[in-house]
């Protein structure tokens, strides 16, 4: 009895994994191939996108440093998109763990009916819409990549983010 029921768990484990792993190898590949992490960390971390390929500003607005808030576009948008994308991760943490910490027990296939999912649900998916479209576009408008490439590497960046936050387990509910 035990044996079979380790051997079903086993069974579940391996099969969720392999469906994250949709999501994980090809994010991976993605985010490796098109360096997208070095990228914007560079377009945070440096006052002039030193990757471009052609100028971000006119002559006149050029200058060595980020005093200006017009020179610091490319940081800003880089930075907006790093918080939506720590405001995606953040939700669905607290998606996960809403059962624990509230205590009740959620029926995610019937998140409208839910009063907490009902909330959080919508501005999750503005999240990752406006996330990963500001993403695509700064790595398209300031980075090497172009906005092809940009939004492959936002897609994957995104795609390892959703497969390794899939591998997270959810908290079981025990009623007392």
């Amino acid at each position: 009895m035990a044996e079979s029921r380790l051997r079903s768990m086993g069974e579940s484990i391996s099969r969720h994994t392999s469906r994250q792993l949709k999501f994980i190898i090809p994010g991976a590949i993605i985010t490796y191939i098109f360096d997208t992490h070095h990228v914007v960390l560079g377009l945070l971390s440096h006052s002039e996108p030193s990757n471009l390929a052609r100028p971000v500003h006119p002559p006149y607005l050029m200058s060595s440093s980020c005093v200006n808030s017009i020179m610091c576009i490319h940081r800003l948008f880089a930075l907006l998109s790093l918080a939506l994308g720590s405001c995606v991760v953040g939700l669905f943490l607290y998606v996960l763990f809403v059962p624990w910490m509230q205590g009740v027990e959620l029926n995610y296939r019937s998140w409208r009916d839910s009063p907490v999912l009902s909330s959080v649900i919508p501005v999750l998916t503005a999240s990752i819409l406006a996330g990963w479209s500001l993403l695509s576009i700064t790595l398209g408008k300031w980075s090497r990549l172009g906005y092809i490439e940009g939004t492959i590497g936002a897609s994957g960046l995104y795609a390892l983010t959703f497969g390794l936050i899939g591998l997270l387990p959810t908290p079981k509910f025990h009623r007392l």
